[in-house]
């Protein structure tokens, strides 16, 4: 079974509710352990608020009167979006539940990431936790930059284990 989605959402705060709750939503009809979609959605949840808070301070083309500057915005660089398709008012939530596997990816507009490696954050740090959070309850992160249009670009995968009873999906 394979179910991918793809969600363009506004820099505001009450999105990432929503994008959780999509994840939460998905993961449940597909049969997935509720303590891997928990983890999921928490991990979803942390990248989604990185994205509101930090990010659109990066340069970003005119946008159109919705604050998305077009279809395609966060397409592959050659793709219809075009290399300016950057966004400072909003960022990318997409899901792939394939097989065994979930991949999460958020992407923004923002100034992206300044380094490869994330420093370890004190216990007591204000900044920088959600990051670490995200990597302990993934089984593989992903730190980067968007390549030519900016923007920071999160990208973690889980292995999925199921519900003992079958899923809507497969019923």
């Amino acid at each position: 079974m394979s179910i991918w989605w793809s969600l363009h959402l506004r820099r505001e705060a009450a999105s990432v509710p929503l994008a959780r709750r999509l994840l939460l939503g998905t993961m449940e009809t597909a049969g997935v352990d509720p303590d891997v979609s928990y983890e999921l959605s928490v991990a979803l949840t942390e990248a989604c608020a990185n994205a509101v808070e930090h990010g659109g301070a990066g340069a970003a083309p005119e946008e159109g009167p919705d604050g998305f500057d077009g279809p395609g915005a966060f397409d592959d660089p050659d793709g219809p979006g075009g290399p300016a398709g950057a966004l400072s008012g909003a960022y990318r939530v997409t899901a792939y539940l394939d097989g065994e596997t979930c991949r999460i990816e958020v992407a923004d507009s923002g100034p992206g990431f300044p380094y490869a490696e994330f420093p370890a954050a004190p216990s007591d740090a204000e900044h920088g936790r959600g990051m670490r959070l995200i990597e302990e309850l993934s089984d593989h992160v992903r730190f980067g930059n968007r390549s030519g249009r900016g923007g920071a670009v999160v990208s973690f995968d889980k292995i999925l284990k199921w519900k003992d009873a079958p899923s809507l999906l497969m019923a």
